[in-house]
C-alpha cells in the first residue's frame, strides 16, 4: 500500500488513506470510499454516490480534467497521475482543477512521483501525495520549504517577490 502524505498549513504529514484504489480489471467495487478510473466513473459514478460513498477520480495524463467538471462539487479526491516524473500534464491539471473549476476537494499525486518535485506540485494545487520514492514527510516539508522567495503567480497563491520589493 502507497504511503499518503498530505499538505496542511505550510507542511507535509503522513496520513492514513481511507481510499481503496479500484483498478479497471477489478470484476467489482469493494465496499467504502474509492478512487476509480475516470471512464468507470462516467459509468458506475452516479450509483456509487447515490450509495453515499465518498468517490474519488483517478485522471490519466492524456485525459482531460475538464470532463469532470459538472461532478467536481460531488467527488472527494481527484488522483492525477504521473506516468513518469519527465510527463508534467498532471501540473496543467492541477491548475485547471484549482483556479478555473474552483475544485475545493483533495488533488492527488499518484504514479512516479518524487520529492524533487514537491515544490511544483504545491505551487500547482496538489494537496496530497503518494511518493514512489519512498520519501517520508519531512523530507517532503523540507523540499516545499527550502526556498523562501517565488518568481510567479501560482495556485497556492505565494506572493512573488517583485510584489514583495514593492511593499
Amino acid at each position: 500500500m502507497p504511503t499518503l502524505i498530505k499538505w496542511r498549513d505550510g507542511r507535509a504529514e503522513a496520513a492514513e488513506d481511507p481510499f481503496t484504489t479500484v483498478l479497471d480489471d477489478m470484476a467489482g467495487i469493494p465496499p467504502g470510499d474509492v478512487i476509480i478510473s475516470l471512464p468507470r466513473f462516467q459509468l458506475e459514478g452516479e450509483r456509487l454516490l447515490g450509495e453515499g460513498r465518498n468517490v474519488g477520480v483517478r485522471v490519466e495524463a492524456e485525459q482531460a480534467v475538464e470532463d469532470l467538471a459538472y461532478d467536481l462539487p460531488r467527488v472527494s479526491v481527484v488522483a492525477l497521475v504521473f506516468p513518469a516524473y519527465r510527463r508534467g500534464q498532471a501540473y496543467s491539471s492541477a491548475t485547471l482543477l484549482r483556479e478555473r473549476l474552483g475544485f475545493k476537494g483533495e488533488v492527488r499525486a499518484v504514479g512516479d512521483v518524487l520529492r524533487e518535485q514537491a515544490r511544483f506540485m504545491v505551487r500547482c494545487g496538489f494537496d496530497a501525495f503518494e511518493p514512489a520514492d519512498g520519501s517520508t514527510a519531512a523530507q517532503w516539508t523540507h523540499v516545499v520549504n527550502r526556498f523562501r522567495h517565488v518568481y510567479q503567480r501560482a495556485a497556492d497563491g505565494r506572493e512573488p517577490a517583485f510584489e514583495e520589493r514593492r511593499a
